[in-house]
Parts: structure tokens; C-alpha cells; sequence
């Protein structure tokens, strides 16, 4: 049984969807739509970078979309079907958009506003994210619930790795404990906002609100979404979890441990970068994990 995964923020590089671009009619089409709802600059800063401006969550969120959308699109003329989808973060977007949940325009339009709201919590109340490994995540959860400042755990994102996001004295503080409590390495990620914890609330209400008014489908094939871990079968369950997806942990490891129990053997990253594969791999050693993120492993894969 084979999961189609979609990657979320960081699996971004400089020169990705390239290769995608002239590879069909189809996939033209969704760069240039992209393109032109990110006001003619997204594929130049795709292609040509620089690096910096492509970190930027208005441009990151919609390149990773489009890339996936067309790989996805791909992999399905080629006859390559999931018998279940799921996503990382933003990666779930791409996720509902493979499962038929929204047109390709209508999930484009809720990912920069996504964005848009992202960037903007994050300039108006900054905030931190910082990685850490080697420490239980009970461990992880009481060290944040101590803490008097808002952080919290954001990413479950496999065994001993996972994200912790607040204010930027909640994560200094949490992150100091965590190494003198044995964490293998604390990291500080390269982010505005504090992604999936409480202070992006006022941004999750807004998106929550454009959520509700977008025409969902019931999914062609189940999504495992972010905030229940869990099978989702109908628009309605989709939609209520979306809506707190902003403010909610990323429950990647049970995701997987579900998708896994559901009987899936082989998973299909579908999208650039190799992070979730590695993720997979650490959270189910038997795990068949192929990476189709250019036109050259998408051939390959389809042999």
C-alpha cells in the first residue's frame, strides 16, 4: 500500500521546479498561474534565487505547492495512485490538493494567504523555533509547560527530534533547559514567527474564516491530517481540522505510525528535498521510502 507525503517549509532550495517546468503543457500552466498570483516574481525567485528572498514565507509556501501539485499531477498520469496522502505543515495543503479536496487555484489562493498571515504575525509579534534532539518528548512537553513565557511543542517531527516554537524568551529559556537536561543538540531555526503555537492565533481565526467559506470536496483518496493524526475520510472532518492546523502541533510521527497501521508499506515524498524520507525512515526502519522531487527521480521512479 503506498502514502503520498508532501513536504513543508525548508525543504526549499534555489533552482527548484526548473526542470518541472517544460515538462508539460499542464505543468507550465500551474508555474504560470503560481506566477502570476505572486505578482509575476515567484518563478525567477524559484529559479534564480537569491536564497534569502526564497526563504521568505510569501515566496517558500507557494514554490513548494506548485512543484508538488505538478509532481503529483505526474505521478497519477503515469498511472502512480496513493491509497492515502498526507502532508508536513504546509505540505498538507499540498496533500488536500492531490486527495481532490480543492481545485488547484482555490488551495494556491488559501497557501498565500496562509502566507501572507504567517509573515505577518511574525513581523507584528516576533517569535522563535528551535530543533531539539535526543530528548523524550514527555521530557520536552514539561520543560515547555513550565515555562511562564508561551512556548510550546510545534513539530512531533520523529523519536528524539522535535521543534519547539513561542516568544523568544520561552524558547531561550526552554532551549538552555533542554541542554542541561542531555539534548543531543539544540538548534535555532532560521524563522519570523512562532509557526503552530498559540501566537499565531489571531492569524489562525482569519485563515479559519477563509477556510470555512472555500467549497471542500469529500477526498478522492483519506488524508492523515497534521492535527488528529488520524484517517480523515469527509470535507467536514478536513475543514475542522485545517482550521486549527495554524496554532496546532504537527503530529508527524503518529502520522506516519498511522498511515503504517492502516497498512502502508511504501511512501512517495512527493515534492523537493529529501527531509520527510529521512523523517519516515527514523520513525519506521522497514519503511519503502522513494523521493520523487525532480523530473529526473520522477522517470526514475516511474521507471
Amino acid at each position: 500500500m503506498r502514502a503520498f507525503v508532501f513536504p513543508g517549509q525548508g525543504s526549499q532550495f534555489v533552482g527548484m521546479g526548473k526542470d518541472l517546468y517544460d515538462m508539460s503543457p499542464e505543468a507550465r500552466q500551474r508555474f504560470d498561474e503560481a506566477n502570476a498570483a505572486c505578482g509575476g516574481e515567484l518563478l525567477s525567485v524559484m529559479f534564480e534565487g537569491p536564497e534569502e528572498k526564497l526563504r521568505q514565507t510569501s515566496f517558500t509556501q507557494p514554490a513548494l505547492l506548485v512543484c508538488s501539485a505538478v509532481l503529483s499531477d505526474a505521478l497519477r498520469q503515469r498511472g502512480i495512485e496513493p491509497a492515502v496522502v498526507a502532508g508536513h505543515s504546509l505540505g498538507e495543503y499540498s496533500a488536500l490538493y492531490a486527495a481532490g479536496v480543492l481545485e488547484f487555484s482555490e488551495v494556491l489562493q488559501l497557501v498565500l494567504l496562509r502566507a501572507k498571515l504567517m509573515q505577518r504575525a511574525g513581523d507584528e509579534r516576533p517569535g522563535a523555533m528551535a530543533a531539539i534532539l535526543g530528548l523524550e518528548d514527555d521530557l520536552v512537553r514539561k520543560l515547555c509547560s513550565e515555562s511562564s513565557h508561551v512556548v510550546v511543542v510545534a513539530n512531533y517531527n520523529s523519536p528524539g527530534q522535535l521543534v519547539i516554537s513561542g516568544d523568544k524568551e520561552g524558547v531561550a529559556e526552554v532551549s538552555e533547559k533542554c541542554k542541561a537536561a542531555g539534548a543531543r543538540r539544540v538548534l535555532p531555526l532560521p524563522v519570523s514567527g512562532a509557526f503552530h503555537s498559540p501566537l499565531l492565533q489571531e492569524a489562525g481565526q482569519k485563515l479559519a474564516e477563509a477556510i470555512a467559506g472555500m467549497n471542500f470536496r469529500d477526498p478522492q483518496v483519506p488524508i492523515v491530517t497534521n492535527v488528529s493524526a488520524a484517517v480523515r475520510r469527509t470535507k467536514e472532518e478536513i475543514r475542522q481540522d485545517l482550521s486549527q492546523q495554524m496554532t496546532s502541533s504537527v503530529r508527524w510521527t503518529e502520522s506516519v505510525q498511522t498511515m503504517v497501521a492502516q497498512g502502508v508499506t511504501e511512501f512517495v515524498e512527493v515534492g523537493p528535498g529529501n527531509v520527510l524520507a529521512g523523517l519516515i525512515k527514523r520513525i519506521h526502519k522497514d519503511a519503502v521510502v522513494h523521493n520523487v522531487g525532480t523530473r529526473e527521480q520522477l522517470e526514475k521512479f516511474c521507471g
